[in-house]
């Protein structure tokens, strides 16, 4: 295997979420490994900074603010992403919010529908946008979605979000062989403890410290840069046989 397997010279991915953390991480190593990159995030300014951040690797960068609960904005967003850029080969359904409020007792009706609304039907009409138009390109691509380790493990005080992270793999999973026949490969990945400006502050907790990074085998937290290899190579051809798999990237801690 040649590093030509994984250029992606010529090829147009979509990252949602791709402002910050995780997914700017990825759009910045697929841009680099030659393709074209469309991000989308909520916060406009936050946005346009980040796409001006890819642009230094030389390759064509759109920033579009975009909110993936809503059905038509994600529709409008992937025209325009095809009118500027041509094309779509790579979408990562990236784009999530986490869960907040008291026990399962007491949550709200109003807080489930937050969640899920983001993570899960925003992932769908996401999804389902970029599988039509590789559909109509009739030349394949790749799907793939960032879930969580909360699909695996329990999480108290997190139905709402461990509901959702567990949705979409299997969403993947029926995406791989459903789409199979079109050369749509669907994969989804699964974080562990990655340090994001989200995550940054609760981290540093002692008990955090204690309790969670002392069983990582890896002896560190994730960063956001762990998941740039896994894009491009979800992205390029070298994994045009992988499909329907759900990739962990944990430092081992869900084996521990």
């Amino acid at each position: 295997m040649t590093s030509a397997a994984f250029d992606l010279s010529g090829k147009v991915a979509l990252v949602t979420g791709g402002n910050a953390g995780i997914g700017l991480a990825m759009a910045e190593a697929l841009a680099e490994a030659g393709a074209d990159v469309c991000i989308w995030g909520s916060n406009p300014d936050k946005t346009t900074a980040a796409g001006e951040q890819i642009e230094r690797h030389g390759t064509r960068v759109l920033a579009l603010a975009c909110d993936v609960s809503d059905e038509s904005a994600v529709d409008a967003a992937t025209e325009e992403m095809i009118a500027k850029l041509g094309r779509v080969d790579a979408c990562f359904a990236n784009a999530g919010v986490s869960g907040r409020g008291p026990s399962f007792l007491e949550m709200s009706t109003e807080e489930w529908r937050r969640v899920l609304s983001v993570n899960l039907d925003g992932v769908f009409f996401t999804l389902r946008a970029a599988a039509r138009h590789m559909v109509a390109q009739g030349d394949g691509g790749a799907l793939a979605v960032t879930s969580s380790l909360a699909a695996i493990e329990g999480q108290p005080r997190g139905e709402h979000y461990a509901a959702s992270k567990g949705a979409v793999v299997s969403m993947m999973r029926a995406l791989a062989v459903e789409l199979g026949r079109h050369k749509i490969r669907a994969n989804a990945i699964l974080p562990g403890w990655i340090e994001t400006d989200m995550t940054r502050e609760w981290m540093k907790q002692e008990v955090v410290q204690d309790r969670v990074l002392r069983r990582v085998p890896a002896r560190r937290w994730g960063i956001p840069q762990d998941f740039g290899a896994i894009a491009v190579y979800l992205a390029s051809d070298a994994s045009a046989y992988h499909s329907g798999d759900t990739l962990l990237i944990d430092g081992a801690y869900a084996l521990f």
